[in-house]
């Protein structure tokens, strides 16, 4: 299966009451979760691993990934809380509240990892699950323990998150170090300091340079190529990037190419079929609102 490993979480999103009271209602999301969520629709032999509560949005979370078909035997259980984000929205514009100290995701330990007899065929990391210890640095130990597995990661690099910069940088870079496939945006690269020719000489096999509503640039060591976004009405573009994620790997899962040999001297051309994938689902997810992946018979 592919795992994708890093936070889920509930959005207490904004909404009103029939009174007309202001309230939130809880939706299970995280851009790890959605990306799995997004891989189990598609038809992939989907995974999820991250630490799960035994609470009640412990519970959401669990039957949100069952209904999609995604496999989350390799999660660890405890009682300590879900993580929250309460959401509000300033002009349109959303703001978080994170409440994360001492949940079941953010103390997610070593001992908790799947061991080596686990039957994982590719492995994705990313998001904010990143950031915040001891689940980042149990999470990066996962990523070093790949084998001859393919990684995929996707920083989605949020810097109001980070507290400790240096060591989220040497973190984050040890793992971009070792990962096959990299999923990166402008402002993730001008973060880093880095550029899509420093990353693919430094071992990334794909490159994918995502550009809004203009799409994605798959960049290989034998060139790149330009993959237009589908044309639509965008209700909103929550989970779109995590959608794309789902898509690019289900795509490269379902051509035979899902594999570190293949993945060695692969061209731009030989992902475009994959990346294509991704941009179609992707913009089903944003003619809809919130992250709310298709399901394959919608391609």
């Amino acid at each position: 299966m592919i795992l994708c490993c890093g936070e889920a979480l509930i959005d207490m999103l904004p909404r009103k009451t029939e009174a007309g009271e202001s309230a939130f209602a809880p939706h299970a999301g995280g851009a790890v979760f959605n990306t799995a969520i997004a891989l189990g629709r598609l038809g992939a032999p989907a995974g999820y691993f991250g630490g799960l509560s035994t609470d009640l949005f412990g519970q959401i979370l669990e039957g949100s990934l069952r209904d999609s078909r995604v496999d989350h035997s390799l999660c660890p259980r405890s009682d300590r809380p879900t993580t929250l984000a309460f959401v509000t929205l300033t002009d349109g514009q959303a703001r978080y509240a994170f409440y994360d100290e001492n949940t079941a995701g953010r103390l997610l330990s070593e001992s908790d990892l799947p061991g080596a007899d686990a039957q994982i065929d590719a492995l994705f990391f990313g998001g904010i699950s990143l950031v915040g210890e001891p689940a980042a640095d149990s999470y990066a130990a996962l990523c070093a323990r790949a084998g001859d597995r393919p990684v995929m990661i996707d920083p989605n690099i949020r810097p109001g998150f980070i507290r400790d910069e240096a060591a989220y940088r040497a973190r984050l870079q040890t793992m971009l170090g070792r990962a096959d496939i990299v999923k990166i945006s402008d402002e993730d690269l001008d973060w880093l300091g880095s550029d899509p020719a420093e990353l693919i000489a430094g071992g990334t096999r794909v490159l994918l340079l995502t550009r809004g509503a203009e799409g994605v640039t798959v960049l290989t060591a034998d060139g790149n190529l330009d993959v237009p976004a589908r044309k639509v009405a965008v209700v909103d573009t929550v989970g779109a990037g995590d959608t794309f994620n789902a898509g690019f790997l289900a795509g490269l899962h379902r051509d035979g190419l899902l594999d570190r040999g293949a993945l060695q001297g692969i061209t731009a051309e030989a992902c475009a079929p994959a990346a294509e994938l991704g941009t179609r689902a992707a913009a089903i997810t944003v003619s809809r609102a919130g992250a709310n992946p298709p399901w394959d018979t919608e391609l």
